[in-house]
């Protein structure tokens, strides 16, 4: 199991052990923090295009997707300086049907800031950090179809402002 880390507010890591959900809440509630959002990415059954999905892979650039993740924090806390503590945490390896391949994790001491950073961190996450999933069905596997091109974490603009 992935162990939070003790002297710092912002916990990056990229790991292939479990992610455990309330580890990660555990280490983000402070005494300051009125609120503690988490978002969990976990294996679903089916993607784009194909039903039937029994797992997945996911393959990281270990390094870049480490700075990635780690400059998406920064600017969370750039934009939202009253987050208390910050988990951006993937795993990578083979995972199965509802296991869970990305966790994230804000404490803040009001909610509207809680929810709106914790959407930037996943959003831009998927956007800007290289790490990949290869989808395995009953008929074989392949690399995600919904792949794009990587973007700077500060190019990213959050899904609720492109909702707009």
């Amino acid at each position: 199991m992935l162990e939070p880390p003790t002297d710092v507010r912002d916990w990056v890591a990229i790991t292939n052990a479990p992610l455990s959900a309330d580890i990660a809440v555990s280490w983000a509630t402070t005494a300051g923090a009125g609120a503690v959002v988490t978002f969990l990415g976990v294996v679903r059954d089916h993607a784009e295009g194909r039903p039937g999905v029994n797992g997945m892979t996911y393959e990281a650039y270990d390094e870049p997707a480490r700075r990635a993740m780690q400059e998406i924090a920064a600017e969370a806390r750039r934009r939202w300086p009253e987050i208390e503590r910050l988990a951006l945490l993937h795993r990578v390896g083979e995972l199965a049907l509802s296991e869970t391949s990305v966790a994230v994790v804000v404490s803040a001491p009001h909610r509207s800031a809680a929810f709106e950073a914790a959407r930037f961190c996943i959003d831009t996450l998927k956007e800007s950090v290289p790490i990949w999933k290869q989808e395995h069905w009953s008929g074989g596997s392949d690399w995600a179809v919904q792949q794009h091109a990587l973007r700077p974490v500060r190019a990213a603009t959050p899904a609720s402002a492109r909702e707009s």
